[in-house]
Parts: C-alpha cells; sequence; structure tokens
C-alpha cells in the first residue's frame, strides 16, 4: 500500500464556499442545519467529513491509528483522512497499491 501526502493541515470549507451548482448537484442531501461545514476540497473534488468510513481493525491496510477515514476510489486506490484534535484542520492523503 502506498500513501502520498505533503502532511500539509488544512481547514474545512464551510457551505458557502461550496459552489450552488456543487450542493445542489452533489450534496442535495445534506440540509442546512447539519451540514454546514465539513466540505472538503481536494484534486477538484468537493467531499463532506459524513463521507468519509472510519477504518476497522480488520486487516484494514491502513489502520495504523493515524488515519481516521476513508473513502475508497476503486478496490485499489482512494482518499484517506485525518481530522486534528481541535476538529479545524485535517491532513488528505491519496492511497493506492
Amino acid at each position: 500500500m502506498i500513501i502520498k501526502t505533503n502532511k500539509h493541515e488544512r481547514h474545512f470549507k464551510y457551505r458557502d464556499e461550496v459552489p450552488a451548482k456543487i450542493l445542489a448537484d452533489d450534496f442535495e442531501w445534506l440540509d442546512e442545519e447539519n451540514g454546514f461545514d465539513g466540505f472538503i476540497h481536494y484534486r477538484n473534488c468537493w467531499y463532506h467529513l459524513s463521507e468519509f468510513v472510519r477504518p476497522s481493525s480488520n486487516n484494514c491496510p491502513f489502520d495504523d491509528g493515524f488515519w481516521q477515514g476513508y473513502i475508497s476510489d476503486s478496490f485499489f486506490s482512494g482518499i484517506l483522512l485525518h481530522v486534528s484534535d481541535d476538529c479545524e484542520t485535517y491532513q488528505i492523503a491519496t492511497y493506492y497499491s
């Protein structure tokens, strides 16, 4: 498993920073009360914190305790997420094999 990251801390985006078309097309399931912040813009794609899945300890290759969430692009690749203790910033990485 190869994990690529620059280890930069990034701030989450607020709902008003996301383009209206993206909100309407990709995040229509988020209401304004529950989905106001927690947006991520990475490699020209938008994600929300609630889309990430917590790694389980059942033979998960990136369950090293640092990465707290992932989204799979395919069986062999995806995105990893680590949220800071104060939940204001995050680190993001790409994984593939």
